[in-house]
């Protein structure tokens, strides 16, 4: 398939005015050492408390009506399943989500409460229910990451970063998990902003995508070491498009630490004021704790979102 151009990125953008949150780009002083500066992209302000909004409704509004009618099955480990269950809600489209059993109650919950069918499975069947549910009962499938209405979505996120950014701006920090957001980000960026990096951030425990990008070939990691990492929304394997578009835009991935994810949603929350889950926190993590991999003076970093289960937020604080 084609990679995602600016017509594509620009109609998205279009599409989704009046539905997603056009976040601001918001300054980090805390996070000024002297030598480096740093933006941050508050996605989790977003109605569902993520970025996953923007794609998801972008794809629903494609739909023709006989395809509405017949209702969307989707799978995700919360954020795409809330955004799905809201888009579905608002345009009148019955949703089914397939959720990993392992999934924060706070995203199950989420997902019920916009009015979506959910179902429970092991974290193996994920991503092959959905198939198997749109065979049976003839749901539209709307992949989390892998779909090219779903990569112009997200890469809205890249076009206002480049409208909003500082002149100085050399760096953009994007988490990747499926590779939708980074995709998306990546291609504006680079369509926009020629000569401003752009540069993924993965957990250790689930660097599938750092070792595909780097080997020059989609290497994917089993469910068992992915799903290690506190990151619940950061253990997909990368996309087969998606990789296309990495190989194309981004110019590396560098991976953080569950200890360093963990220190900068605490950071986030009590520097910046902003609720991030675990996900959310790797692009900012990269910037505290990799400085000598990234280079850059002028960062922006993607908050991707903030969906976490108060316990656990509570322990990170402490």
């Amino acid at each position: 398939m084609a990679l995602v151009g600016l017509d594509e990125l620009r109609a998205a953008q279009r599409r989704i005015a009046g539905v997603a949150v056009r976040t601001p780009l918001m300054p980090a002083p805390w996070a000024e050492d002297g030598h480096r500066r740093l933006w941050l992209k508050p996605e989790n302000l977003q109605p569902t408390g993520a970025f996953k909004i923007r794609g998801a409704h972008n794809r629903l509004a494609q739909l023709s009506a006989a395809e509405r009618a017949r209702g969307v099955v989707a799978q995700s480990s919360g954020n795409h399943a809330q955004a799905v269950a809201y888009a579905a809600r608002q345009l009148g489209i019955e949703a089914v989500i397939v959720m990993p059993d392992t999934s924060p109650e706070v995203k199950v919950a989420a997902t019920r409460s916009y009015g979506a069918e959910v179902v429970l499975v092991p974290a193996e069947e994920r991503d092959s229910r959905p198939a198997e549910l749109a065979r049976r009962h003839g749901y539209v499938w709307v992949p989390p990451y892998d779909d090219p209405f779903i990569i112009a979505g997200q890469g809205t996120v890249g076009l206002e970063i480049g409208e909003d950014a500082p002149d100085e701006l050399d760096t953009v920090l994007v988490p990747v998990s499926g590779g939708g957001l980074i995709s998306g980000t990546a291609a504006a960026i680079k369509l926009t902003t020629p000569g401003v990096r752009v540069i993924g951030v993965e957990p250790e425990l689930a660097a599938d995508a750092r070792d595909s990008l780097r080997s020059g070939e989609l290497r994917p990691w089993s469910v068992e070491e992915r799903y290690r990492t506190v990151a619940d929304g950061l253990r997909s394997p990368l996309g087969v498009l998606n990789f296309e578009h990495l190989q194309a835009y981004v110019d590396d991935i560098v991976t953080v630490t569950e200890q360093e994810i963990r220190d900068t949603v605490a950071v986030l929350a009590r520097r910046g004021r902003l609720v991030a889950e675990p996900s959310g926190a790797v692009a900012t993590a990269a910037y505290l704790h990799r400085a000598g991999e990234l280079r850059g003076r002028v960062f922006a970093a993607v908050v991707s979102g903030g969906n976490l289960e108060p316990k656990l937020l509570s322990e990170l604080l402490m």
